[in-house]
């Protein structure tokens, strides 16, 4: 007689099944009701996540037993409408601001994210990534500095985000409710202020926001005297800090990059000024400017930006630098990862071990998540994945630091592929598609980074700006006439809903993820994968616990899965029709279980 296992409560919070949910792990129909927003009607239980206590004090707790959530503090909330056109007295870091636009500032600000931390942590949040928030050059060409990437000022945050203190108030109430700050630096390249002679001329700057104006100089061209001869315009001289950040004789000055070769270390990045990271005194100039941030604003670790654009002698001494002097200012687990845009885990590895950075964004797993949830390609894809792990493997790192996602402001958001990929499937069948791709993201080896704004349905309209969607009510035409998954809202509502069924769902994933330690720290191994799609499965297991093993089924039949033995498992989370060691996984669903 066949027992049909259920989903069990997990010790430190009571959850509750999204009962004849689609979204749920269990054995439902991917046909379409016919109504394409029925989600936002179904009812749910509210969860407890508020109350949930993580598993140890921020400045002890390891990495591996955070969930983060990066966010663009422009487009979060606006906390102090005081602030929304930036600086009163500096021109350069003034302006900027238009709602209606999707390349411009829209006024989210420090004051806004502190306001909706209860929000985050009832999400099952621990960690909160920013996008980098030190002052920028406003405006550059046709859009503005909204993202933070073309710094000016190393030393204060953007005005257009609020003040020093506000952001030392946010880090301060973050870290009450035992909640980590990760911010995200950038030591590759400053705003756009040098310009050449040979191809910007001496009249009004300009800016290569839109095209390429001055190409590459390769480095044997530039030391054969072909070079290009940099020049500040007048009245621009002073306007980087630290004041050394103002010589061009720290830059390359090469042109700009093509993203390929030696120009993608060497070139500038659509005109962004590219800093001479293998000068020495550009070493130990960046090494102080980020040390004096971590003594200043105590936050609990950094993402870097565009890191395999830096030649790997600058990591090699930058980052431990940077995290031995975290100790020193009482921080023991300050965490960094780099950014190293490629879906090749061997170029991935380089940097963590060649590199000695502890950990890097994993576009390895998010590019082959989306073959298999979103392409509906073969779940050998993931096992392929996974063959690679071991390449990380060294003093200070390994495959379980990894950073894993499947959304970001870059590539966009995954709900986007899935409409793209999947344009005649129902939205409840995408939806299902888009919470397995995230299970996996939660309970696989690494470590989860939600996107904000998936957790509401976001959709976005590609990479880029296409993806950096308000949270608040929006303006911007191009965002507000998305279709969003699981509500009749769109993002010219407020979108800080939490009985928004994805929501209740991403939450309900942190509070097991936060309440298993093995699927937090255990090692991984696949046990069964196909070329078709069908059943994926792996174990984790960790010394003095037990194993926990845990199946997808990626098609839209129902498929089993035989257990290696007849030992007894108890379902730890998800719904499976279970006979002895036999398991039915229904269509689009997964299941965790344990052995007892």
């Amino acid at each position: 007689m066949k027992a049909k296992q259920l989903y069990t409560k997990p010790a430190i919070v009571g959850l509750t099944l999204l009962s004849s949910l689609v979204l749920s792990a269990c054995g439902q129909s991917v046909e379409s009701d016919g109504n394409s927003n029925n989600l936002a009607n179904i009812k749910t239980t509210t969860l407890a996540s508020s109350n949930l206590k993580f598993s140890e004090h921020y400045l002890t707790r390891d990495v591996r037993d955070d969930v983060f959530y990066f966010v663009m503090p422009d487009r979060f909330d606006n906390g102090d409408s005081s602030n929304d056109n930036g600086s009163k007295t500096i021109p350069e870091s003034a302006g900027g601001f238009d709602k209606t636009s999707n390349a411009h500032y829209h006024g989210g600000d420090i004051k806004g994210l502190t306001k909706r931390l209860d929000y985050l942590k009832g999400l099952g949040i621990s960690a909160i990534w920013l996008t980098p928030i030190l002052r920028n050059q406003a405006v550059q060409g046709d859009s503005s500095g909204y993202h933070g990437y073309w710094p000016l000022d190393f030393t204060e945050i953007d005005p257009h985000l609020g003040t020093n203190a506000d952001l030392k108030e946010f880090i301060d109430a973050a870290h009450d409710k035992n909640m980590k700050v990760f911010f995200d630096i950038i030591t590759n390249h400053t705003a756009d202020v040098i310009k050449y002679q040979e191809c910007h001329g001496d009249g009004k700057p300009l800016f290569s926001t839109s095209k390429q104006l001055c190409e590459y100089v390769s480095l044997a061209d530039k030391a054969a005297g072909k070079g290009y001869t940099p020049f500040i315009p007048k009245g621009h001289e002073n306007l980087k800090t630290p004041a050394w950040l103002n010589d061009p004789k720290y830059y390359h000055n090469q042109g700009d990059s093509t993203w390929q070769g030696e120009n993608s270390i060497y070139g500038d990045f659509m005109g962004l000024d590219d800093v001479d990271t293998d000068n020495p005194e550009v070493v130990k100039g960046m090494t102080e400017i980020f040390n004096n941030i971590i003594s200043e604003f105590k936050p609990d670790g950094f993402r870097i930006d565009t890191v395999k654009h830096v030649n790997m002698e600058f990591w090699q001494q930058f980052t431990p630098a940077i995290i031995e002097h975290a100790k020193t200012q009482g921080i023991p687990q300050f965490f960094v990862f780099g950014e190293v845009y490629s879906g090749d885990p061997q170029e991935l590895s380089k940097f963590t071990t060649e590199g000695d950075i502890p950990s890097v964004l994993d576009f390895a797993f998010q590019y082959r998540t989306k073959d298999v949830f979103a392409y509906e390609k073969g779940t050998d894809n993931l096992n392929d994945l996974f063959s690679y792990d071991t390449l990380y493997n060294d003093h200070n790192s390994s495959a379980d630091y990894l950073m894993n996602f499947v959304s970001n402001h870059d590539v966009g958001r995954l709900a986007y592929t899935l409409d793209q990929s999947l344009p005649e499937a129902s939205e409840q069948e995408k939806i299902k598609r888009f919470l397995l791709s995230n299970s996996l993201m939660y309970f696989a080896r690494g470590i989860p980074v939600l996107y904000y704004g998936d957790e509401q349905g976001f959709t976005g309209d590609g990479g880029d700006r296409g993806a950096r969607e308000d949270m608040m009510p929006s303006l911007t035409p191009d965002y507000n006439d998305n279709n969003l998954y699981g509500t009749d809202k769109t993002t010219a509502d407020d979108n800080f809903d939490v009985s928004h069924p994805i929501y209740k769902k991403l939450a309900e994933y942190a509070e097991v993820y936060h309440g298993h330690e093995v699927l937090r720290k255990g090692t991984q191994k696949v046990i069964e994968h196909n070329d078709e799609p069908g059943i994926f499965a792996f174990t984790r297991t960790l010394k003095d616990h037990p194993s926990y093993t845990v199946i997808y089924n990626s098609a839209k039949s129902a498929k089993k899965f035989i257990a290696a033995n007849a030992a007894n498992h108890k379902v730890v989370y998800g719904e499976v029709n279970q006979q002895k060691n036999e398991f039915e996984l229904a269509p689009l669903s997964f299941v965790i279980i344990k052995t007892i």
